[in-house]
């Protein structure tokens, strides 16, 4: 369930059955929510159904969503794609809540109106990382108990790998790693990715 180079996953696959295993990758979204919940979506990479289908009925018990995504490594490049755009989007709409606030708007009429516009998104409307907004959120507990800004900055690198080594452009991918980069090197590894709020709000000065 791990999220890494799909490259790797591939290999596993290939060593794991010349030693009478079978290794899949099963990475998974959904957040702390979606665990708890049982409600996980899972990204599985299978050479065949047999083994998709193997793997499910070990999954369901955390999950409510699987998608056989193809051959091995395959469950990671959804995983990848997944974290970019979320990373991305967690910067976003901390950017646009932040500028909201500033400008004058009560913070929480702005994430009533996003969360029901076109602006929508998960980090809108069910992980929003303004305090005050929502209860059962990091954002809510001073950024504790989430999804680390390590962890996200960590992704986001592999897909950036990833996304090279298939030639593929990664401009906004890249300008939006560089905040995670810039707080992880300011101490806030451990925080909650929705932290970039804060750093975005404090014009970086954290």
């Amino acid at each position: 369930m791990s999220t890494i180079d799909p490259k790797a996953s591939a290999t596993f696959y290939t060593e794991a059955k010349a030693n009478g295993f079978t290794f899949l990758d099963t990475p998974m979204s959904g957040g702390i929510t979606g665990a708890r919940n049982g409600t996980l979506a899972f990204m599985v990479g299978a050479n065949t159904t047999e083994e998709y289908e193997h793997a499910k009925g070990v999954l369901q018990g955390m999950g409510a969503n699987f998608f056989h995504c193809g051959v091995p490594g395959t469950g990671e490049i959804a995983k990848l794609t997944n974290n970019l755009i979320l990373g991305i989007s967690m910067v976003a709409t901390a950017e646009g809540m932040a500028i909201g606030e500033k400008m004058g708007i009560d913070p929480k009429i702005l994430q009533k109106i996003l969360a029901c516009s076109t602006a929508r998104n998960w980090c809108v409307d069910t992980y929003n990382p303004r305090p005050g907004i929502l209860e059962n959120v990091p954002a809510a507990n001073n950024y504790e108990g989430g999804f680390a800004v390590g962890l996200i900055k960590k992704d986001m690198v592999l897909a950036l790998e990833a996304a090279h080594s298939a030639k593929a452009d990664t401009t906004l991918l890249e300008k939006s790693l560089d905040y995670y980069v810039d707080l992880e090197k300011k101490g806030k590894g451990s925080k909650d990715f929705g932290y970039v709020y804060q750093y975005i709000m404090k014009n970086k000065n954290i």
